[in-house]
Order: structure tokens, then sequence, then C-alpha cells
């Protein structure tokens, strides 16, 4: 038998403030990978690798202006979240070609400033 434990969270307003800071680039860098990958597509090009995508949006796009704040957050969640991108794509392609059980599931789709922790 498995135990389950539920757990909430009551965050300090710094720690909010870092955990949006934190969360906020996470949805950036989802975007920006997804809008890179839909580009490429749209040109008939292959979809860049993770590797590629990670030098691309995370280490070269720390060095520019308008996204040097990125290097203010740890880079695993931003590698996790091109991670889970990759994950997604994988999912939809062998859900189309009937690989994977269940329904057929929708590609991934960008990431919107909307909260839902209030809900």
């Amino acid at each position: 038998m498995k135990a389950r434990f539920k757990y909430r969270i009551y965050p300090k307003p710094g720690q909010k403030y870092r955990l949006a800071k934190l969360f906020g680039s996470v949805r950036v860098v989802w975007n920006d990978s997804l809008a890179c990958c839909q580009e490429k597509y749209q040109l008939g090009e292959k979809k860049p690798t993770n590797s590629e995508l990670q030098k691309q949006l995370i280490t070269q796009s720390k060095n520019t202006e308008d996204r040097e704040w990125l290097s203010e957050v740890s880079a695993i969640p931003l590698q996790q979240s091109l991670n889970d991108l990759n994950q997604g794509y994988q999912n939809f392609f062998k859900s189309t070609k009937g690989q994977r059980k269940g329904r057929a599931i929708q590609p991934p789709k960008f990431k919107s400033k909307k909260s839902r922790a209030n809900c």
C-alpha cells in the first residue's frame, strides 16, 4: 500500500515574488520555444533539438538586454520547461500515429499569464 500526502504552502511575500518570477520565466521560455518550433514547422524545417533550444533560448537569451532577467532564476526549471515541451510534442506525434493509447491529444499550446492559484 502506498501512502499519499497532501500539502499546502503559505509563502511569505518575498517568497511569493520569487515564485512568481520563476513561474513567469518558465512561461516565457515555454512560449518562446513553442513559437520557435512552430516557425520551423511553417518553414518546412525539422524541429530543433532540446540542446539547440537550450543554447538559443536560455544561454544566449540571458546575454541580451530584453531577456537578461532570465539569469536571476535557476536554469534547471527553464531546462525542465523545454523537456516538458519536448515530451508534449512526442506524446502528440505518438497520438497521431496511433502509438499511444486513448483518445488523440492536441499539440502543445502557449501558456497565458492568467493565474489559476486563486480558483
